[in-house]
């Protein structure tokens, strides 16, 4: 209800799928960014080369 902004239950009952659905995709983005920064560490991206 907060997140969407309704003071009824029923109107947040009515939208819940929707906000659950937004959630699978935010939670989605999030684990793809978290990989491929976690793969960038990995493979040493970023790291100073001895010159």
């Amino acid at each position: 209800m907060a997140r969407m902004g309704h003071a009824a239950t029923r109107a947040a009952m009515i939208y819940q799928h929707t906000a659950r659905e937004q959630d699978e995709q935010i939670a989605d983005a999030l684990n793809s960014q978290i990989k491929k920064s976690r793969d960038r560490a990995r493979s040493g991206h970023g790291k100073r080369k001895k010159l």
